[in-house]
């Protein structure tokens, strides 16, 4: 009999993101200042193409959106690790011409969760993608932060996605 934890380590996720693979269009819901006890969201439409790259090893997907504070154009690169069977999200935005260190993370259960750590205002937090309710034509992704070493979590992004193509 196969237990729960086999299963996952058997998993081979590399097909994992294959839901994202082309045309979105994307409702924006962001808060408009995080852990700050804020509650005033903005939202705006964008949109994003992401294809496979290297036999589906990674995928490349751009984002465009205009938002009430401007114009962002983003890049996300993901990547398959094989042997530890995770995925690294690296974020780029045209505004600051780099890429930021990778959100790692894996599939469970039809339910996508990376994390990482990183500087924001000043001061390390913890940062969470989750990406929920996938189905042929729609899918959510959300990013949180935590001040407090994961103990707690402020949803700060919400990307409601509907498939164009």
């Amino acid at each position: 009999m196969t237990t729960q934890r086999q299963e996952e380590q058997s998993h081979d996720g590399h097909a994992d993101f294959d839901f994202i693979i082309g045309n979105w269009k994307i409702r924006n819901r962001r808060l408009f200042e995080p852990l700050t006890g804020s509650s005033q969201w903005e939202e705006f439409d964008g949109s994003t193409v992401t294809r496979k790259v290297w036999g589906g090893a990674a995928n490349l997907e751009e984002y465009e959106a205009d938002s009430p504070r401007g114009r962002i154009q983003g890049l996300a690169l993901r990547l398959y690790n094989s042997e530890s069977r995770q995925w690294s999200i690296f974020w780029g935005n045209r505004a600051n011409g780099t890429l930021d260190s990778p959100m790692i993370g894996e599939f469970r259960h039809g339910t996508g969760e990376f994390y990482n750590q990183e500087l924001f205002k000043g001061r390390s937090i913890y940062v969470r993608f989750r990406w929920t309710d996938i189905t042929a034509t729609s899918c959510r992704w959300e990013q949180a932060f935590s001040p407090d070493g994961g103990k707690t979590w402020e949803i700060n992004w919400v990307m409601e996605f509907t498939r164009v193509d």
